[in-house]
């Protein structure tokens, strides 16, 4: 049993797109665009899934329909990292967990999300892979997968009182590493996005780029209000160990500059990439470091193409570009 690492095959990414009964309806063109883009880059590389609450209105507006999938379902929003299933590797076969998710801890709806992948495997969209409900609150933004059998996670979100409440650290770790087959949990107790919903979830943070290099949301602004708990994440980042015991290399990701939507801070972050079959797709924000960051992710990932992909929209619901999307590995292996 393990946790594929995102740079694997991918079988398809799942996008659900925002409706009027979304909190995107106050700029729905604008969110809908956004979505539509990162949509059309992915089909150059691989299958899109599309799910939306009215498949008239989304479908028209791709003239080139090559690798997508489309699937009309309800849902109370479009994170579907938190919500999307998450697949694992079993002899040689992929299992889709579903695990129960309340809108990182009851902050906003969340019965339709939660059916979501239920959904999709009774409308016969999950054929190629087995499927597991599993009565646990997990998103899958809150872990990252090494792909041989480091998790890498924080305290700030799996302790979080509304989610597992009755689980002690000890035993939510006992958790991953049955639903998983992790060798070793990694902890950060440190690092936040101001604006950010879920209680500090890894993909905003830190993420894993090959079997032994994690790259990281940094801050050199000792004026922001970021600065001491990035600094702290950081040293914490410095002292983790591969199964091996040699230290990750850390590879530090630009300061964005602050972001605000009227008075709201808004959780801007390049760690929010997405990895796709032949590319990896970055936010971007108009930012001065927007093209820095792309330069650090084309020389990780050479043989990708490296693109960036404006996410001044999604931060304005608190996400960014990873937290949209969920990728379904392929069993056929590069």
């Amino acid at each position: 049993m393990r946790l594929p690492a995102e740079w694997e095959k991918q079988e398809f990414v799942q996008l659900v797109f925002p409706h009027v009964e979304t909190d995107w309806n106050d700029y729905l063109d604008e969110a809908i665009g956004t979505f539509l883009n990162i949509a059309k880059v992915i089909q150059q590389y691989q299958k899109c899934l599309i799910v939306a609450k009215d498949i008239s209105i989304i479908k028209p507006l791709f003239i080139n329909k090559k690798n997508l999938i489309f699937i009309e379902i309800d849902s109370n929003d479009t994170w579907s990292r938190d919500f999307g299933g998450i697949t694992v590797e079993n002899y040689n076969s992929l299992t889709v967990l579903d695990f129960k998710f309340n809108a990182w801890g009851e902050k906003f709806s969340y019965n339709l999300d939660d059916k979501i992948t239920k959904e999709l495997r009774l409308k016969d969209l999950l054929s190629s892979y087995k499927y597991k409900s599993i009565p646990f609150i997990l998103e899958g933004g809150a872990i990252e997968s090494n792909g041989t059998g480091v998790i890498l996670t924080t305290s700030k979100c799996m302790m979080e009182k509304n989610r597992n409440p009755h689980l002690s650290k000890k035993q939510i770790e006992s958790k991953l590493i049955e639903y998983f087959g992790a060798k070793k949990v990694l902890w950060l107790d440190s690092g936040y996005l101001e604006g950010d919903d879920t209680d500090s979830h890894i993909d905003t943070l830190a993420r894993f780029v090959s079997v032994d290099t994690i790259v990281y949301q940094s801050c050199d602004d000792e004026n922001d209000m970021h600065y001491v708990e990035l600094q702290k994440m950081q040293n914490e980042l410095s002292n983790f160990t591969q199964l091996n015991g040699n230290k990750f290399k850390l590879i530090k990701l630009p300061w964005i500059e602050a972001k605000y939507d009227d008075k709201d801070r808004l959780p801007a972050t390049y760690a929010n990439f997405l990895i796709i079959n032949g590319a990896l797709l970055v936010p971007t924000y108009n930012d001065k470091n927007d093209k820095k960051a792309l330069e650090i992710f084309q020389n990780l990932f050479p043989k990708r193409d490296v693109l960036g992909i404006d996410c001044q929209t999604l931060i304005r619901q608190h996400g960014s570009l990873h937290c949209v999307t969920m990728q379904y590995p392929s069993l056929i292996k590069e």
